[in-house]
């Protein structure tokens, strides 16, 4: 039979006070915590299996209860994330709960970034909001599949931390466009999902490099290893979703 393992991991990194990254994988759920080593989860292949990390935005209040409330949102829709309008839907809840939420004066402005995939039986639901990251560890190479909602660089800078849109994040209601699309799936396929924490300090090409030579519980580790040893300047928190037979 195939099936999917899902290997996680999150960690504050070594700057931030606190972890306001979160993390979902089925019905499982990572909020504003710390793993000490990768975890890794196997589903059978069939029902949606929904698999997304979220991060808090920072210099705003409350980012890892926006974080946290948009992934326990997607697992309860989880199973039902059949569809690519399934998944916009999702996530305009996930932002309406987050805008609900904020209505408390010390969480008014709260946000947070949000991607993910929902693995079905044959096929891969990429989504995002913000500038967290879904990338195909092909063997080929690594590849974005999600979509950055950043402003442009300007000349010479590689990343920003600014965003153009979020869960939340403002005084008022702001309604979103959630990026969503469906890729072909197959056994021995790769994906990494991930906040910018990793993306960030580590240039595509040196985690390219990892993924070509580890896989599993050992490719997370070195994922996050490589984030630290460039300062780990925010938090960092991964998946990595493989097909198996």
């Amino acid at each position: 039979m195939e099936y999917v393992t899902v290997t996680a991991l999150s960690h504050p990194g070594l700057l931030r006070e606190h972890n306001e990254d979160s993390l979902v994988a089925g019905p499982w759920t990572l909020c504003g915590t710390m793993t000490e080593n990768p975890q890794t989860l196997v589903f059978p292949l069939g029902t949606p299996l929904v698999v997304a990390v979220a991060d808090g935005i920072g210099g705003q209040p409350a980012g890892e209860v926006a974080s946290a409330l948009a992934v326990r949102q997607l697992a309860v829709l989880g199973p039902s994330l059949d569809t690519e309008e399934a998944v916009r839907d999702a996530l305009n809840l996930c932002n309406d709960a987050v805008y609900a939420a904020g209505r408390d004066p010390e969480l008014n402005t709260m946000g947070t970034t949000v991607a993910g995939a929902v693995v079905l039986a044959e096929s891969l639901l990429v989504f995002n909001v913000g500038d967290s990251r879904v990338l195909d560890a092909t063997a080929d190479g690594l590849r974005q599949v999600s979509v950055d909602d950043s402003p442009p660089l300007s000349p010479g800078r590689r990343t920003t931390s600014l965003v153009t849109q979020a869960l939340g994040g403002t005084p008022d209601f702001s309604a979103i466009t959630p990026h969503v699309r469906e890729a072909p799936l197959s056994a021995g396929d790769r994906y990494l999902v991930c906040t910018d924490g990793l993306t960030d300090p580590v240039p595509e090409d040196a985690l390219n490099d990892l993924l070509q030579l580890h896989s599993g519980g050992r490719a997370a580790f070195e994922l996050w290893k490589s984030a630290i040893e460039a300062g780990g300047p925010d938090n960092i928190t991964l998946a990595l979703i493989a097909i198996g037979e």
